[in-house]
C-alpha cells in the first residue's frame, strides 16, 4: 500500500506555482511554435472558427447535503474559438484553441483553458506536433479506458468527454506494418474539481489546492507514451504504453485547518499498458478496450467488451437505430487505486440517427451494477438548426442508488438536465 500524503506545500503557495507553472506552459507553447512564425511568414491561409453556447442546467431534487447550493436553475457560457494558419501547401499548421466557461453558481467551473496551442508539420511518411493538444484513444461507448493522454476536465461533465489541453511533443511514423506514434509529456495538468458548494461534487468536497504527488517533480514530471495503430482489413488495433503520472488521482480524506473532513487528490507514478480494437463486420461492430496498470498497489486488469448492432432504415425511413451492450470490468484494489464507477457493470444503449438534413441524433444508455443495481442513466439528443445553430439536450440521473455505492452515493440527488444552444462560427 502507498503512503498517505507524501509532499505537500502550503496552499497560497501552491496556488502561486500553479499559476506560475500554467503561465510557463503556456510561454514554452508560445515559444515553440514561435519557430514556425518566420516560414509561416511566407503566403498562408487563415481560418477563424468557434463556439459560442448558452447553457441552462436544472437540478429538479434538493441537494444531499446542506452545504450544497439549492439553487435549481444555473446558467453559464461558454466560448472556444478556434484560430489555423496554414502554409506550405498545407504541409505545416498552427492551430490556437483555447476555452472559457463562465459558470453562475459553481465558481471553480468557470474557468479558462488552453485546449490547443501547436504547430503541425507532415513530412512524407511522417509528422510531428509540438505544443498543447488534445489526443484521444479509443473505440468504446461507456468507458474510455485506453484515453489518458490528456487530463479529463471533470468541472465540465461527469461523463469523462471533456479534456484539458495537454502540452507535447509527438512524432508520428506511417508505415505499412502500422502508424508508430512517440509522445513526451512535459507539464502535469491536475484534474478540474467542482466547488465546495456546488452540485455533482460528491459526498465530501475535494481540497485540490493541496494535491499531493509521489514524484519529487511533481507537476514538472515529464511523463512518455508510445503507441502502435494498423488496420487489418475489417479489424482496426491500436496497442499502447504510458509511463508518467496517473491521470486518476486517489482522493484521501484528511481533516483540514477548519476541522472539516476534505478529500486530497493524490498523483501517483504508473505504468500502464492497453490495448483497445473494433472489428467491423456488416452491421455489427465489436469492441475492446483493455489495460493493465501498475503503480497503485498491485497490478491490476480492467476491460470493456462489448457490440453495437445497426438497425438500417427502420419503419421504411431514412432513420438507423443502433443497439449498444457492453461489459464493463476493473480488478483494481480499492484501497491503493482510485475508486471506480464501473468495476463488475453492464451497459445498455441505444443511438437513433435520423440522417435528416438537420443531423438529428438520439442516445440512451445505462450503466447498471451487476451486485446491487446501482444505475446511472445518460440522455443525449441534438439538433442543428439552420446552418450556425445547434440545440442540445442532456440528463443524467442516478436511479436505485444503493447505500453503500461509494461513488454514485455522493450524488444520488444530483440528477440534472441540460438544455445547450450553440451558435458556430
Amino acid at each position: 500500500m502507498k503512503s498517505g500524503l507524501g509532499r505537500s506545500r502550503h496552499p497560497r503557495k501552491r496556488g502561486q506555482l500553479r499559476a506560475s507553472a500554467a503561465a510557463g506552459a503556456l510561454v514554452v507553447t508560445a515559444l515553440i511554435s514561435g519557430i514556425a512564425i518566420p516560414f509561416a511568414a511566407r503566403a498562408g491561409e487563415w481560418d477563424f472558427s468557434g463556439s459560442i453556447a448558452g447553457e441552462l442546467r436544472v437540478f429538479p431534487n434538493s441537494p444531499a447535503f446542506d452545504e450544497q447550493d439549492d439553487t435549481k436553475l444555473s446558467p453559464s457560457i461558454a466560448v472556444e474559438p478556434e484560430v489555423v494558419y496554414e502554409w506550405n501547401g498545407g504541409d505545416d499548421r498552427i492551430t490556437f484553441v483555447p476555452f472559457g466557461r463562465w459558470d453562475a453558481h459553481d465558481d471553480n467551473r468557470s474557468h479558462v483553458d488552453l485546449r490547443e496551442l501547436n504547430w503541425l508539420h507532415v513530412g512524407d511518411d511522417w509528422d510531428s506536433v509540438i505544443g498543447v493538444e488534445k489526443v484521444f484513444w479509443g473505440v468504446t461507448e461507456s468507458r474510455h479506458l485506453v484515453d489518458i493522454i490528456n487530463q479529463d476536465d471533470a468541472v465540465e461533465d461527469v461523463d469523462g468527454e471533456d479534456k484539458l489541453g495537454q502540452p507535447m511533443l509527438n512524432l508520428n511514423l506511417f508505415r505499412d506494418w502500422g502508424t508508430v506514434s512517440g509522445f513526451v509529456l512535459p507539464g502535469f495538468r491536475e484534474r478540474t474539481f467542482r466547488s465546495n458548494d456546488a452540485r455533482l461534487r460528491g459526498s465530501l468536497p475535494v481540497d485540490d489546492d493541496n494535491a499531493t504527488y509521489e514524484s519529487n517533480a511533481e507537476e514538472h514530471h515529464i511523463d512518455f507514451a508510445v503507441r502502435w495503430a494498423q488496420t487489418f482489413d475489417d479489424l482496426d488495433i491500436g496497442i499502447a504504453h504510458f509511463h508518467g503520472t496517473s491521470r486518476e488521482p486517489r482522493l484521501l480524506p484528511r481533516v483540514n485547518p477548519d476541522g472539516r473532513v476534505v478529500l486530497i487528490p493524490r498523483y501517483d507514478q504508473i505504468d500502464q499498458t492497453s490495448l483497445d480494437a473494433q472489428l467491423t463486420k456488416d452491421a455489427w461492430l465489436w469492441k475492446l478496450e483493455a489495460i493493465t496498470r501498475s503503480g497503485q498497489g498491485d497490478r491490476f486488469f480492467a476491460s470493456v467488451a462489448g457490440f453495437e448492432y445497426t438497425l438500417f432504415g427502420i419503419l421504411d425511413s431514412n432513420a438507423d437505430l443502433g443497439l449498444l451492450a457492453e461489459y464493463l470490468y476493473d480488478g483494481r484494489d480499492e484501497d491503493d487505486a482510485p475508486p471506480v464507477l464501473t468495476d463488475d457493470d453492464f451497459f445498455l444503449g441505444a443511438r437513433a440517427t435520423l440522417n435528416d438534413e438537420q443531423d438529428t441524433t438520439f442516445l440512451i444508455g445505462g450503466i447498471i451494477d451487476r451486485d446491487n443495481q446501482s444505475t446511472s442513466v445518460s440522455i443525449e439528443a441534438e439538433r442543428r438548426l439552420g446552418e450556425f445553430w445547434k440545440v442540445e439536450l442532456e440528463g443524467r440521473l442516478f436511479v436505485n442508488v444503493d447505500d453503500d455505492d461509494l461513488i454514485l452515493n455522493g450524488v444520488r440527488d444530483d440528477d440534472v438536465i441540460t438544455l445547450r444552444l450553440t451558435r458556430y462560427f
